[in-house]
């Protein structure tokens, strides 16, 4: 299975990054055009095809767990021989840390009480509209985006470390297409794959430079305006970019663990002054309401107009994301089986993420009833605004808000720093060390894309950026699909090849090769 015959295949970087420029430069030359594309895509694929993405997620959630607990749940993602690189311990805390990003910062207060003002069924402003709120946003940032993670993930792991492939997602169809991977429809995969990724980090990349520039206005009164958001994104992205280029890897470092620190702090801050007894009712509350209404909410469709806005958003993004989340897993994950995988996968960072919605959305539900309803209104008025109206209820506002703000750029700089790299990666054929003139090059495009989708956008960056996510998911959605089927034959394959093997050591006789995975 060598990887020799793609090395100088450049296409999927030609084809890709000619696309984006012609994107850009569309956006940006025809605002108006574009958001009429925008809105016409974003009403086809959420009306005609919204089923779609719900019931392939419950597939993906079934297959995931299927092959877990089958007999193929012991195969090492790796060698047999091969051990895992990192300890239990550091595995756990680097997948805790990849549930750490901009969505979940700027979603954890805004989401619940979006969906308090305006739930998707009963009436809003309710102690029931609560629940149903909590119960949602769990829904939605909970075991279902971690199942797409885990599909990519060890379907990277598989087929790059235990079968040799490169670590591209095209590899995961080697059962299906053998050497083809490396001709027409392997690349188109992979460009298939850089456009989900790019996009789906455009979409987190505007929500975060959004909340950052709301908090500036909230804080220091500068005018949030689109102009001001891409000017922030520009400068965050220059400075990124020359970090990466420059290989300045102690900053990125210290970008990464300001996140972590930062994070952990505002959880125990919010958690001590926001009402820990009600945020405590409410995790145990929602965490039971969440398992009971799990598969119901699954395939639940009982208000189109909502689930366009949300359900079916949050399922694009995450298939968006899912190859950039994927690599960083399989790289943590060599060694291990891929039982352990989908259990630790699926459910730690979703363990996290629970926590840190019950704090944040507990917290703002409390001190919103404290105040007779402020974070509520200001929610109501601008959405990016919750987590600064939220730290402004508690003591050292002062303090909490500038350093709210630098805990969003940290998000915003670790998720570029590695989104490039996965990018680079994509289109240099899998290379695991790209040259940091291709990393410059997806970090200069991916600002450049953000700020053409927050101009674009306008006052509707929110739907111009869910739309992003939707149409660069869509494609991406049928090649996980039939990634799954092609991951199961080779795990078919392969198991049938090891019990040859043990057959063949009792008996005495040498075992047959399998033919589609030679």
């Amino acid at each position: 299975m060598s990887s020799d015959k793609s090395q100088k295949n450049r296409s999927v970087l030609y084809i890709s990054s000619i696309l984006a420029l012609l994107l850009v430069g569309f956006g940006l030359l025809t605002p108006t055009k574009m958001s009429k594309v925008v809105n016409a895509i974003f009403g086809f694929l959420t009306t005609d095809f919204g089923w779609l993405y719900l019931l392939s997620v419950a597939i993906f959630i079934i297959f995931v767990y299927g092959i877990a607990f089958s007999r193929f749940g012991n195969i090492k993602l790796g060698k047999d021989e091969d051990k895992p690189e990192f300890s239990k311990f550091q595995w756990f805390s680097m997948l805790f840390g990849g549930g750490m990003g901009i969505g979940l910062v700027f979603w954890s207060i805004a989401e619940p009480m979006m969906h308090y003002i305006a739930p998707p069924f009963g009436q809003g402003g309710t102690a029931e509209a609560m629940r149903t709120a909590m119960r949602v946003t769990f829904f939605h940032w909970g075991i279902h985006p971690w199942v797409l993670y885990a599909i990519g993930g060890i379907a990277l792991a598989y087929f790059q470390y235990r079968k040799g492939l490169p670590q591209l997602i095209s590899s995961a169809f080697y059962p299906l297409l053998g050497d083809k991977i490396y001709g027409p429809i392997g690349k188109t995969i992979d460009t298939l794959t850089v456009f989900a990724t790019f996009f789906g980090v455009s979409t987190s990349l505007g929500l975060g430079s959004s909340q950052i520039a709301t908090g500036i206005e909230y804080i220091w009164g500068i005018k949030a305006t689109p102009g001001v958001t891409s000017a922030i994104i520009a400068v965050i992205t220059i400075l990124f970019t020359f970090a990466t280029v420059s290989g300045l890897k102690k900053a990125m470092q210290f970008a990464a663990n300001i996140k972590v620190w930062l994070s952990v702090a505002f959880m125990a801050f919010i958690f001590i002054f926001g009402g820990s007894v009600f945020i405590l009712n409410t995790f145990t509350d929602t965490i039971g309401g969440y398992f009971q209404n799990f598969i119901g909410q699954t395939v639940w469709m009982g208000n189109i107009d909502w689930l366009k806005g949300w359900t079916i958003f949050y399922w694009a993004w995450w298939l968006a994301c899912a190859p950039a989340v994927g690599q960083f897993v399989a790289r943590v994950s060599k060694g291990r089986t891929i039982r352990e995988c989908v259990v630790a996968v699926t459910l730690l960072p979703v363990g996290f993420s629970f926590i840190w919605l019950a704090i944040y959305g507990g917290a703002a539900f409390y001190l919103d009833k404290l105040s007779n309803g402020v974070i509520q209104a200001a929610v109501g008025a601008d959405y990016t605004t919750a987590l600064f109206v939220t730290l402004k209820q508690l003591p050292l506002y002062q303090i909490t808000a500038p350093l709210a703000i630098l805990l969003i750029i940290a998000c915003f700089v670790a998720l570029a720093d590695s989104t490039t790299f996965v990018l680079a990666m994509l289109t240099s054929n899998g290379d695991m060390n790209p040259s940091k003139k291709l990393r410059g090059f997806w970090g200069l495009m991916e600002g450049a894309v953000t700020i053409m989708l927050i101009l674009v956008g306008g006052k509707a960056t929110l739907q111009t950026l869910q739309t992003a996510s939707i149409a660069s998911a869509f494609p991406f959605l049928f090649i996980m699909l039939i990634m799954c089927y092609s991951l199961y034959k080779g795990l078919q394959a392969d198991h049938a090849l090891e019990k040859k093997e043990t057959t063949a050591k009792y008996s005495g006789a040498e075992p047959q090769a399998i033919p589609e995975l030679e």
